[in-house]
């Protein structure tokens, strides 16, 4: 991989980058109790960055496989694998598109897309904090990225709660996304 100077950024080329899954961490966080977080990931997804000449005509997919929901407590697992949460069976994606590429300034950027789970689909923004290109040990180009948004879980139809006798509910409505990444030449 070559790279071009971008607004002061050094930058990937144009084409096609896949994530690299080996480095790239899809990672989410919700509110337990009103009182502390719940942090879990994803282990099984796969995603494009089409690069593009004019930066921000650049565009992103992104597939997450739902089954692969991950919080270390497998009780806990299961149920946001049933019905209540995700609906593994009946939707075993989720997915998002990008639509548009802001320079928010320095490294970041904003990418507004649209976010589906559970066959809802809902616009969102992700703020992107661009980390730079290089080469591996092993010749191998590499360029990264680090990701957050943050959306509300019941505009998904992700609306299973249990009210607390203390007040408040089980799980918080806000989810953050936080994705650490790597990307590579599409093969």
């Amino acid at each position: 991989m070559t790279t071009r100077t971008w607004n002061g950024l050094t930058i990937p080329t144009p084409g096609t980058y896949a994530l690299d899954v080996a480095h790239t961490t899809l990672g989410f966080v919700v509110k337990h109790m009103m009182v502390s977080k719940v942090r879990g990931n994803f282990s099984d997804f796969s995603g494009t960055i089409t690069v593009a000449e004019d930066l921000l005509q650049s565009a992103a997919e992104l597939t997450i496989k739902t089954e692969s929901i991950s919080t270390g407590v497998a009780d806990r697992d299961g149920h946001l694998r049933s019905d209540d949460f995700l609906s593994v069976e009946k939707f075993p994606e989720i997915t998002f598109k990008s639509k548009s590429v802001v320079a928010a300034g320095g490294d970041e950027f904003t990418v507004v897309g649209d976010l589906t789970i559970r066959d809802i689909t809902k616009e969102v923004e992700l703020k992107v904090e661009y980390g730079g290109a290089g080469t591996n040990p092993w010749g191998q180009p590499v360029w990264g990225f680090s990701i957050t948004t943050e959306f509300d879980r019941e505009d998904f139809g992700l609306t299973w709660n249990q009210a607390l006798e203390t007040g408040g509910v089980l799980v918080g409505k806000t989810v953050k996304i936080e994705i650490e990444g790597e990307a590579n030449p599409a093969a």
